[in-house]
């Protein structure tokens, strides 16, 4: 806060009192006095354009626990935009949170390519420093072997949940929209082929389609315009009555467009301000960081644009979750409140900032050995269709076929 000097007059004061108000100036100037946190906390995200939800959920740390700048323990840095041409940045920022010596959980929010070295780095200078990955872009089975807790959506599950889901809405038909960067992703490329084997037993038409990579020499505008032009036409191809499902963030919103004003559903949004928004010009400036208040005015706003009962997500946003949630877990496991291995322990900071969402969480099984890896876990929220309530997918047992595709 900024010191104004005050004009009141004021007697000339003796040597005494020119060392008391000078103490007084000091304390003034200085703010109040803060308690230095015991340890920090690192966070790493993306930028705000890309990845606006994991951004706020820092924002909301700092808030909760103060910025290492001013003796808080929440120090936030991020990743590039461009991540796959530039993973030494990446690397770069991760080890430089273990430069901090009270640096003691490192949160990662998507580990995009170079999260793994980076960590390994880091390990070998700081093994003290407990690392907690979100949704590993990489295999997960090299991200377990960096990080010592790696938290994925589980896409095996909601490879059939997904398309059940689309089917109590409605749609007869399922496009699945990628490309093939991120069809190379284990997590990904198994999902696709999960979804294709449930959309066939559940009486579902599915259909892939290729939309262009943000990171290719389009960018994020040329991928953009790509789906805003092409939706029209899937639509005209498949019919209203069609799910469409995207695995980019940068594709969803001229999506979303197109299915409010033509028809189709999306059932499997992280998050109501994921696209939504932009996508009906929702001005979200009062309930921000509110998510029982932002649900309810997309809500509201999907309804009165003729798209309620064909659009479905997540009631509080996916990608803020995992931040806050494995930042309270590593700090609880640091204070001794919480255990590594503890999936209750896992899920007890996921529901104190989600209240009345529904999760699930379950040990990933590697697809080659069958076994159950102890460091990665798989977490689902249940699907709210806007308009219309909860579908309950989180408490449908998926049938043990599906999650043996792949493996």
């Amino acid at each position: 806060m900024q010191y104004v000097r005050p004009r009141i007059p004021l007697p000339r004061p003796g040597g005494a009192l020119l060392l008391l108000a000078a103490l007084l100036l000091s304390a003034v100037l200085s703010g109040p006095a803060l308690a230095q946190a015991d340890f920090h906390i690192g966070i790493m995200t993306g930028t705000v354009s890309a990845t606006e939800d994991a951004s706020r959920g820092a924002e909301s740390l700092i808030n909760r626990y103060g910025s290492t700048k001013h003796g808080g323990m929440i120090v936030h840095v991020t990743y590039p935009d461009r991540f796959v041409s530039e993973m030494e940045t990446t690397i770069g920022q991760l080890v430089g949170l273990a430069d901090d010596p009270k640096m003691k959980v490192i949160v990662i929010s998507q580990g995009v390519p170079g999260t793994t070295e980076g960590l390994r780095r880091v390990r070998e200078r700081r093994p003290d420093i407990l690392l907690l990955v979100g949704e590993a872009h990489e295999d997960l089975n090299i991200a377990g072997t960096a990080a010592d807790l790696v938290v994925n959506a589980d896409s095996f599950s909601r490879g059939y949940l997904i398309p059940l889901a689309a089917k109590r809405v409605g749609a007869k038909k399922f496009v699945h929209i990628s490309f093939p960067r991120h069809m190379s992703f284990e997590t990904l490329g198994r999902r696709r082929v999960i979804m294709e084997e449930a959309c066939k037993d559940l009486g579902l038409e599915f259909f892939f389609e290729t939309a262009p990579d943000p990171l290719s020499d389009v960018g994020m505008a040329g991928a953009q315009q790509f789906i805003l032009e092409k939706m029209p036409t899937w639509l005209n191809k498949y019919g209203k009555d069609t799910a469409f499902l995207c695995t980019n963030y940068t594709h969803i919103e001229p999506m979303l467009m197109r299915i409010v004003s033509l028809g189709g559903y999306v059932v499997d949004l992280f998050s109501p301000v994921m696209g939504l928004p932009g996508a009906l010009g929702i001005d979200l400036s009062k309930e921000k960081g509110n998510w029982p208040a932002i649900l309810k005015k997309v809500e509201r706003s999907v309804v009165e644009a003729g798209a309620g009962s064909r659009i479905g997500t997540g009631t509080f946003s996916y990608d803020f979750t995992n931040i806050v949630a494995l930042a309270e877990f590593g700090k609880r496991c640091v204070e001794g409140k919480a255990r590594l291995e503890s999936l209750d322990d896992l899920k007890a900071c996921y529901e104190a900032h989600t209240p009345g969402a529904r999760w699930s969480a379950v040990r990933y099984v590697d697809p080659g050995t069958g076994t159950r890896l102890r460091n990665v876990v798989l977490v689902n929220q249940d699907i709210y269709i806007l308009g219309r309530g909860y579908l309950g997918i989180t408490e449908v047992e998926v049938p043990e076929k599906y999650l043996r595709i792949g493996r």
